[in-house]
């Protein structure tokens, strides 16, 4: 059920921006804004990944989900997670998620269900990352990015109340991913 917010919300005016860093993956963008009640604020945000990101809960054989183990720069430590990145340019996201499980894992898909777009962090980051569910897998291994081999881990789907306790399952775009994919995976064990 969709609940409405009280009142509609005028978005306030962006009357000024400015990029006041760049790296190479991220920009920061200093806006000014004039909200709809006349006052002035300065925000920053985090511009990055400017097409979007996928991350994709995999299924295989109605058995095992797919999984990825590899270094997180943010943690400093290796990462159980689902397989993820960033969408090329003119890329459909069902695109984007076929080249990264085939990158990550070595499994193309035949069947994707988007379950949703996420934003992180939004009052200061503008990336959003779309959540798919992959199933009727094939083998097919393409060349990544990734600076080492990524472990792949097939993870029992009898024993999904296991991963959650993982402790090197922690981020939470997985764990969110997990979530909404419940549903799908209880109709495949039955």
């Amino acid at each position: 059920m969709f609940i409405p917010p009280k009142q509609a919300k005028q978005k306030p005016i962006i009357t000024h921006t400015k990029q006041v860093a760049k790296t190479r993956i991220f920009e920061v963008e200093e806006l000014d804004l004039e909200f709809s009640n006349g006052e002035k604020r300065t925000f920053e945000r985090l511009v990055a990944g400017a097409n979007g990101a996928v991350m994709i809960v995999a299924i295989l054989d109605n058995e095992f989900l797919l999984l990825i183990r590899e270094y997180s720069a943010g943690t400093h430590d290796y990462q159980l997670a689902f397989p993820k990145g960033l969408m090329e340019s003119g890329e459909t996201v069902e695109q984007a998620a076929n080249r990264e499980l085939m990158e990550e894992v070595g499994f193309g898909a035949n069947k994707f269900t988007v379950m949703k777009q996420m934003t992180l962090a939004p009052g200061y980051l503008t990336h959003r990352m779309n959540l798919l569910f992959a199933e009727s897998l094939y083998e097919e291994k393409r060349q990544g990015d990734e600076p080492e081999e990524l472990e792949v881990v097939k993870w029992r789907l009898d024993e999904l109340d296991k991963l959650i306790e993982q402790p090197d399952f922690t981020e939470a775009r997985s764990v969110a991913a997990l979530f909404l994919a419940q549903k799908i995976i209880q109709s495949k064990i039955k």
